[in-house]
């Protein structure tokens, strides 16, 4: 060792600056890679949240028509409360609503009716089923008296069981 190197111990050969120089561009080429990988997940995730596949339930376009729907055919509606921003709900249409047997159990014993939060139109329906939140699937007669309901987003099978349960005038009718 020099006399030099001994007075400044911070100075080192050559060949460790290389090294040096070495890790500074892995250390920077990782974290390159690892913001790229995770730019890219987070857009897919993103993408994922939001993505809504088309379903082919026949909606009602709005709360009297498919009164009348209800009332002339005696079948139930299904009010379902979403919000273009709830990801729950995004969840729920792509997992529920857009299934094939889901699909045909709705359109066959049901008039569905799709209801935005964000909607002034359906304000005085939020407000009478005190709709807080975001997903909520009620179901009601062709009158509007509730017959059940879940709050919170559903798999298939829990919403195909909301729609089997019996209405509680089911049971009042067998005597």
């Amino acid at each position: 060792m020099s006399t030099r190197e001994k007075m400044n111990p911070t100075l080192t050969p050559l060949a460790d600056k290389t090294e040096t120089a070495n890790d500074r561009t892995r250390k920077f080429n990782f974290w390159r890679y690892f913001w790229l990988t995770f730019l890219v997940v987070s857009l897919a995730y993103a993408w994922y949240c939001f993505y809504v596949p088309t379903n082919n339930i026949a909606w009602a376009d709005n709360y009297a028509s498919a009164q009348k729907q209800a009332a002339a055919s005696g079948k139930p509606i299904i009010l379902y409360f979403t919000g273009t921003w709830c990801v729950p709900c995004r969840v729920m249409k792509r997992q529920v609503w857009a299934d094939e047997e889901v699909k045909t159990l709705v359109n066959a014993q049901f008039i569905p009716l799709e209801i935005d939060l964000d909607n002034p139109n359906d304000a005085a329906l939020i407000a009478r089923y005190k709709v807080g939140g975001t997903p909520v699937t009620i179901i009601t007669d062709s009158h509007g008296n509730t017959l059940r309901w879940r709050a919170g987003g559903l798999g298939k099978s829990e919403f195909i069981e909301l729609l089997s349960e019996p209405s509680p005038s089911d049971g009042n009718d067998k005597s």
